[in-house]
């Protein structure tokens, strides 16, 4: 009985699922974007997501060593690696998690498996145009309720600018008549 075992074999022996979600996985990180059935989709993304998390931890030269360390025991591919840490790890250094984004494309014609497009979020230009002004506007973001101080501050703002408006147009029209 397989009672609270969350881990997706994907019918293969662990030595052999190792391999494919590795060979995967540099596959992602060099392509930016892959497409496998829905399964190996989603076993991906709990393998990867980890991973790329890792990369964020860059506190000392010994903490960087550490995770090239620990991504290079998972991957065994130094170019692969070398991506992870100089592309990618900038890109999602200001996101808080949920790094790829699985899209399905239906069934494959040979043997009706759901197949899925598996991409790494910040390097899509389809979905980012307005997430590029957003991330640069803003740092980190949370989910809690504290953005009414600076709603408040906008609102008072704006209708100083309005009367700064209106006295530059009347100044202007008291001018027209010389």
């Amino acid at each position: 009985m397989r009672h609270g075992d969350k881990i997706n074999n994907l019918s293969r022996t662990a030595s052999h699922r190792k391999a494919l979600l590795s060979n995967l996985a540099n596959a992602l990180f060099v392509n930016k974007r892959i497409v496998t059935t829905l399964a190996k989709a989603k076993a991906l993304r709990v393998y990867v997501e980890p991973l790329i998390t890792k990369t964020k931890k860059n506190d000392s030269k010994e903490q960087i060593s550490h995770n090239h360390r620990l991504v290079f025991s998972q991957l065994q591919n130094k170019e692969s690696v070398k991506e992870l840490f100089t592309v990618i790890a900038p890109k999602v250094a200001g996101r808080p998690g949920g790094y790829t984004r699985i899209i399905k494309l239906g069934k494959r014609v040979g043997d009706n498996a759901e197949t899925a497009l598996i991409e790494l979020v910040d390097f899509n230009e389809v979905y980012g145009k307005g997430t590029e002004k957003a991330a640069a506007a803003t740092g980190k973001r949370t989910r809690r309720a504290g953005g009414g101080k600076k709603k408040a501050e906008t609102k008072e703002e704006a209708p100083a600018e309005v009367k700064s408006e209106e006295t530059t147009t009347q100044a202007a029209e008291e001018a027209k008549p010389e």
